[in-house]
């Protein structure tokens, strides 16, 4: 049994915005995953391929809302949300490089950092840009919201 539950989606983490709404619920669905396939005494191979796979997609997600910042103008709080996609990016690569060169990090560890950054990043930055791109006449437009 995990020490964490898994990640449930509820209204609460839904933006409004639809493409960025099904690439969180792919990100909730990998540390779901995660969570249930880590065990305490996880291979670094095995610790390696998780970080990767994570790495990857949220590298597409974040390219996926740096886009969206872009065509529809949000300069408000755009280089704080990218420094949070930096900074977890960072992060990420830090704990990938720790396991190659034999620094284990915990599964408690791990889940901690992965779920709580994610979920605090959805329910703060990522709904305070959607705000901004619901109210948006050219997305509104664009979009036929």
């Amino acid at each position: 049994m995990s020490d964490y539950d898994l990640i449930v989606w509820h209204d609460k983490l839904v933006t409004g915005i639809g493409k960025i709404d099904e690439q969180h619920q792919i990100l909730v669905n990998l540390l779901n995953e995660a969570n249930i396939k880590l065990t305490p005494n996880n291979n670094a191979k095995f610790l390696e391929e998780i970080t990767r796979n994570l790495l990857s997609y949220a590298l597409y997600h974040f390219e996926t809302e740096e886009g969206l910042m872009q065509k529809y103008d949000y300069i408000e709080d755009s280089d704080a949300h990218i420094r949070q996609h930096r900074s977890f990016s960072a992060k990420v690569v830090a704990v990938r490089n720790d396991i190659k060169t034999g620094i284990p990090i915990s599964r408690e560890d791990l889940l901690s950092f992965l779920n709580s950054w994610l979920i605090n990043h959805i329910l703060n930055t990522d709904k305070q840009f959607a705000a901004f791109l619901l109210a948006s006449e050219k997305y509104r437009s664009d979009n036929q919201v």
